[in-house]
């Protein structure tokens, strides 16, 4: 460093300035170099010292593990197969069902009983416990939403008799409007599902792309899967929002299908047609 210094006064003296910064600059450029390369070597000293001590130290905490708080060994222990105590602790009732009010309120939509278990790391069994704690505590007059159930999924949303407070700050959603034809064919859809267009059209007598559309639009039939018959035709069922609409928790509590229902969807379905046709 002496050197560099005495040229920092040369350049103040002579001429040729841009040359000796030049040789300054070399010559700091050869001292961070010089710098470095000591850095890494005390940096692989102190590397190597590690993995030399690495062995001797893990042997002293087996040993310590292996002993007793008395200082004996406890080796018979361990040899008789005894399995290594676990630590996890599942958490409290009241912890469990704030975990759950929480996810359902973050998620929004519907979400399956065994994701709920998964993420609260415990037995499904509990989680359905906590789901009737939780469902309990939103039965409460001071709570604004419920539980509800949609087949295995629950989902909270806003009780029912607080609908008016509600849109007062958020727009009132626009209710599907549902014609006779959409009735019908959503009957026969939910009674049916899993089922084509075709044999829905069979049923009705006429054409129903308009109708099937129109109800996948409204979210309350979907494309449920493939039929294995040649041509693989598309399969239609009714979704969550269905259920969420007529207030059920699942296809099995519709009401049992009379059969005079089914022959007056076929009458509607010729009228409709004769109509169209002008007959």
């Amino acid at each position: 460093m002496g050197e560099v210094q005495i040229r920092l006064q040369k350049i103040n003296t002579d001429g040729d300035s841009a040359v000796l910064r030049e040789e300054m600059q070399d010559d700091i450029r050869d001292n961070i170099q010089e710098n470095m390369a000591e850095k890494q070597e005390l940096q692989d000293s102190i590397r190597d010292n590690i993995r030399e001590n690495e062995p001797e130290d893990q042997a002293d905490e087996s040993r310590k593990a292996a002993a007793g708080p008395d200082g004996t060994s406890t080796a018979s222990e361990s040899d008789s197969g005894a399995e290594p105590a676990t630590e996890t602790e599942e958490p409290d009732d009241d912890t469990l069902v704030a975990a759950m009010e929480s996810i359902l309120f973050a998620m929004g939509d519907a979400v399956p009983v065994n994701s709920i278990a998964a993420a609260l790391g415990v037995s499904r069994e509990r989680t359905l416990q906590a789901a009737d704690a939780l469902s309990e505590r939103c039965r409460l007059r001071s709570s604004g939403v419920s539980l509800n159930w949609y087949e295995d999924s629950i989902q909270l949303s806003t009780k029912p008799e607080l609908y008016d407070y509600l849109i007062r700050i958020a727009s009132e959603p626009k209710k599907p409007k549902l014609t006779p034809t959409l009735l019908e064919t959503l009957s026969i859809i939910a009674y049916r599902q899993p089922v084509t267009r075709m044999e829905v059209e069979n049923i009705r007598g006429v054409n129903s792309d308009f109708a099937i559309n129109r109800l996948v639009s409204y979210d309350l039939v979907q494309e449920v899967g493939r039929k294995e018959v040649p041509g693989r035709p598309l399969l239609f069922g009714t979704t969550q929002q269905f259920l969420r609409s007529f207030g059920i928790r699942s296809v099995e509590e519709l009401p049992e299908p009379d059969s005079s229902h089914m022959e007056s969807f076929r009458e509607e379905a010729e009228e409709e047609v004769s109509s169209k046709l002008d007959i």
